[in-house]
């Protein structure tokens, strides 16, 4: 039997979720070309069966608003998926050149650490305004990291000497090392600050 690899080169046995509540929504089955052509969209939790590095190839290739603004993009942001592809591909060899280690499971750790287990929700109550904390559901966890990473990337590469797949390569790393480097880190550290302070 053929031993699949993912991009044909990185193993994805024996790297697991230790996070129990992504377990169920982080898929590490590998492929060679991860893209499965929207065959999941639409379909509420189909998501979750789709390879994880795939689901980060769709956030790069159409990573949504930052703050509701629509962010200056240098020509990244075009909707073609072989270019993700070719940005997640470069980002995983520059994580394995510095760390000497399968960038798969940097970016399954990355994730887990990222992942944030609360949101602030705003209650109204007689016309004034409460933040209530609310817990932040399995697959949204996974989704906004991944929208995180994407974002914080396309924003530290625009107008810098620094590549997109190298500020990719930044914020995975450091999300696998919880640096407060990492803007996952910092949002999902302040946002579960919020919470805990509106409780």
């Amino acid at each position: 039997m053929v031993k699949v690899l993912a991009f044909n080169t990185w193993d994805t046995e024996g790297i697991t979720v230790e996070d129990k509540g992504l377990q169920r929504y982080m898929t590490l089955d590998p492929r060679i070309v991860p893209k499965t052509g929207a065959r999941y969209a639409g379909s509420r939790f189909h998501k979750s069966k789709v390879f994880i590095v795939e689901r980060l190839i769709n956030k790069v290739m159409i990573p949504g608003h930052k703050a509701k603004k629509h962010k200056a993009s240098s020509g990244h942001m075009t909707g073609k998926s072989s270019k993700a592809y070719t940005i997640v591909l470069d980002a995983l060899k520059i994580i394995e050149g510095r760390t000497k280690q399968n960038p798969i499971a940097i970016l399954v750790k990355g994730i887990e650490n990222a992942a944030p287990r609360e949101e602030i929700i705003t209650v109204e109550y007689g016309g004034a305004r409460y933040p209530k904390p609310v817990e932040c559901a399995p697959q949204r966890r996974i989704d906004i990291v991944l929208r995180l990473f994407a974002q914080s990337a396309y924003q530290k590469s625009f107008n810098s000497k620094k590549n997109i797949s190298q500020a990719l390569a930044d914020e995975i790393a450091n999300a696998a090392q919880m640096s407060p480097q990492s803007a996952a880190i910092q949002k999902k550290l302040d946002t579960e600050r919020q919470a805990d302070s509106s409780r």
